[in-house]
């Protein structure tokens, strides 16, 4: 059967029409009209307000004169560009986000390792692993603010002094550091997740195999353990990267943009509430919203080539 497609695709470069049954058609339609309502709510709240700012970015709009609002073509588009704002944003964003999640991925793991194995106290274990991507962000960040990086009353610089070491006024001299600190404390649960997964579905008999024939358990992890891990590991960077792009809250809160934190989400945020700038802020989140698609499309043809190699090689 699949032979005669694949050959009636070679030959009209098409794939084969298929003919369905009154029952089938009817099955099908039926089936959109279920989904219809949740696609319309979809659109309605994801493109509706992208097209809002698409709009407003093509208007000089500044909140200080209301009244003087017209239509500025390019010019804030042409801002962005030339205001030298954009680009060490973008770059302070890729650090930040690159070492959040390369450490959280480790980290993640690491823990994801000791829990596929069996101990007493596993689930609990488990369960206070998970809590840190629980805390909402702003939340996170003030106990890193105040109980843990404060250079007074922090727990660090109190553990600092035990040894010797002077205490470090970690939100003003390390600002992008104190923000990888807080991010990868709040997403290694995300990651061990993820990877704990791919650890409970590989085949525990190809592992009794391995060790019949003499392998020992680094060899094993690294030959078998890694590869088979390698598609949950980019789903986790993707998701992972994706999610840590929009953060704002740990930025605003623990250093207010300072020194290299300064992050696009924390720009766009300080051209339209301190600047008042609503149009080049709009201008700003379209650039944005460009650039993160195109490194999520290329991810995410990465991500499925790797799925259909691996399906292929099966």
């Amino acid at each position: 059967m699949s032979a005669a497609i694949t050959s009636d695709v070679a030959k009209t470069g098409s794939p084969p029409k298929i003919s369905l049954s009154r029952a089938e058609r009817g099955e099908r339609t039926f089936g959109r009209r279920i989904i219809m309502p949740a696609f319309i709510v979809a659109i309605v709240v994801t493109q509706i307000p992208f097209l809002a700012t698409i709009y407003y970015s093509f208007q000089n709009w500044n909140l200080a004169r209301p009244q003087a609002r017209s239509f500025a073509g390019f010019h804030n588009y042409v801002a962005v560009v030339t205001n030298g704002a954009f680009l060490p944003a973008l770059l302070n964003t890729v650090v930040i986000v690159g070492s959040s999640v390369v450490v959280s991925l480790i980290l993640g793991l690491f823990l994801a390792v000791l829990l596929d194995r069996k101990f007493p106290g596993r689930a609990l274990a488990r369960t206070l692993l998970i809590t840190p991507f629980l805390v909402m962000p702003a939340a996170s960040a003030l106990i890193w603010k105040w109980s843990l990086l404060d250079a007074n009353v922090g727990m660090i610089n109190w553990a600092f002094g035990l040894v010797g070491i002077p205490p470090v006024s970690w939100n003003t001299d390390f600002p992008g550091m104190t923000v990888v600190f807080v991010l990868t404390w709040q997403y290694t649960p995300f990651m061990m997740l993820i990877l704990l997964a791919g650890l409970q579905s590989q085949s525990g008999e190809i592992l009794e195999a391995a060790q019949v024939d003499g392998a020992g358990p680094m060899r094993t992890f690294r030959t078998m353990t890694l590869p088979h891990l390698r598609t949950y590991a980019e789903l986790a960077i993707l998701l992972g990267t994706v999610l840590m792009v929009q953060v704002f809250d740990p930025v605003n809160i623990m250093t207010g943009g300072a020194g290299h934190s300064k992050t696009l989400s924390y720009l766009l945020y300080e051209r339209a509430f301190i600047g008042q700038q609503v149009g080049e802020a709009a201008a700003y989140g379209v650039v944005t919203v460009i650039v993160t698609i195109a490194v999520a499309t290329a991810a995410l043809r990465t991500l499925f080539r790797v799925f259909t190699d691996e399906g292929g090689a099966r």
